[in-house]
């Protein structure tokens, strides 16, 4: 169920980066949100994003966000920046798929730029309920590292400007290497930046459960114009469908009349995961865990193909 929210103030946190505080049309409260979560923005008639929530436990009536403009993007950082103080949006309750883990374990946060929004949020819940974390933010300057002045106030952060690889390698090695097997690690930020730690993680012996990633977007293979196409049944719908090289199954499927919600169509929010009934997924999202993926019975159709003639979803 969807909410009208009114943009009740708005700032720049760094030149790139502008927040917004949301707050309700409707005398209604919000829907309580959890470290981690994020919501979709419907920021124009067919285009939603989504944006991590970074409050602080005693921020209950407002939602805050922050957002980078991409001048490269496919729009919607764009159109976010293009808002102003009473600008109204629709949004969707908030999603969590990047939680806390549910233990007192030590929390190791490594955030890079943008990345740092649902960590904010992770460290003001456990520093407000005194949980044993680090928070590591790394910004290519200081001027472009958001939520200094917030981090400022919080005993076990800090901020890291102007750290370029091999120095990141062994820096990140060494936040690493100083926890204990028991500590759960939260990656968030650019694609390299969370290749590079959780490749550093995997090199410490972590337990794989415990080190858990949060994608903005995914790195997207190009579709190959000279693969093979296949067939997909949508057996609800009652519809097959031949997806073609330059296709996605999603976009073959909404465009013969199957009604799939999709919101990312980058394979990391989980709208579209769908069953699949029969075949085998070549699953390119980032939104599934590796025992989702080695099952074959669900997939992310935004992204994900097929492995060979047909596939069989229960939509």
């Amino acid at each position: 169920m969807t909410r009208e929210v009114v943009v009740a103030d708005l700032w720049d946190e760094t030149p790139d980066v502008r927040c917004f505080e949301l707050r309700p049309v409707e005398p209604l409260p919000l829907p309580p949100a959890e470290p981690g979560a994020h919501i979709d923005v419907h920021v124009g008639p067919s285009l939603v994003r989504q944006y991590s929530l970074w409050n602080g436990p005693a921020e209950a009536g407002a939602y805050f966000i922050g957002v980078k403009r991409e001048p490269r993007s496919r729009g919607g950082s764009v159109a976010m920046h293009g808002l102003t103080i009473g600008s109204r949006l629709t949004i969707s309750p908030p999603r969590n798929n990047f939680r806390l883990a549910a233990n007192d374990a030590p929390a190791l946060l490594l955030a890079g730029g943008i990345g740092i929004t649902p960590l904010l949020a992770m460290a003001r819940h456990l520093d407000a309920n005194k949980m044993p974390f680090q928070l590591h933010l790394f910004s290519r300057s200081r001027e472009l590292a958001p939520f200094v002045s917030t981090l400022a106030g919080l005993a076990h952060a800090r901020v890291h400007c102007g750290v370029l690889p091999p120095t990141l390698d062994g820096l990140l090695t060494g936040l690493l290497a100083a926890h204990s097997r028991q500590t759960h690690v939260y990656i968030c930020g650019p694609a390299p930046f969370m290749e590079l730690a959780a490749r550093l993680a995997a090199g410490q012996d972590l337990p794989p459960d415990n080190v858990h990633l949060e994608y903005f977007a995914a790195e997207q293979p190009a579709l190959d114009a000279s693969a093979l196409s296949f067939d997909v049944e949508a057996r609800q719908s009652g519809i097959t469908v031949t997806v073609a090289p330059h296709q996605t199954i999603a976009q073959a499927l909404i465009d013969a009349g199957v009604d799939l919600l999709t919101s990312c169509e980058q394979g990391v929010c989980g709208t579209c995961a769908t069953a699949v009934l029969e075949g085998e997924p070549d699953h390119r999202d980032q939104y599934l865990n590796r025992m989702e993926h080695a099952s074959g019975k669900i997939m992310t159709p935004c992204v994900s193909r097929c492995k060979g003639a047909r596939l069989v979803l229960d939509i």
